[in-house]
């Protein structure tokens, strides 16, 4: 069985770098609030991995943020092909320090 780069990235776990993923964050701040959960366009996301639910009522977990991020939703446009799988790794990584 083969399996996508991003699919055996998911099940591994991120490997991401927070310092690069706060750089990839710059293009998400016109909308969301890194160091409130106030919201601003779209939700505050300080502490969104400690949440026990996204906005969606799905749990706050690594794949579902990436599904988020990919298909965006609610307002939100999708980033699926506008960040490769690394950029997604590292803004993962980057959203799990706030």
């Amino acid at each position: 069985m083969t399996m996508a780069a991003g699919s055996v990235t998911a099940l591994m776990g991120a490997k991401g770098d927070p310092a690069k993923g706060k750089e990839v964050f710059e293009q998400c701040a016109m909308c969301h609030n890194a160091d409130s959960d106030e919201k601003k366009m779209g939700p505050g996301l300080k502490g969104l991995f400690k949440k026990g639910k996204l906005g969606n009522g799905k749990p706050a977990n690594e794949a579902n943020i990436r599904a988020q991020i990919d298909e965006g939703g609610n307002g939100m446009p999708g980033y699926k092909d506008i960040l490769d799988d690394q950029q997604k790794d590292d803004l993962i990584a980057y959203l799990k320090t706030l």
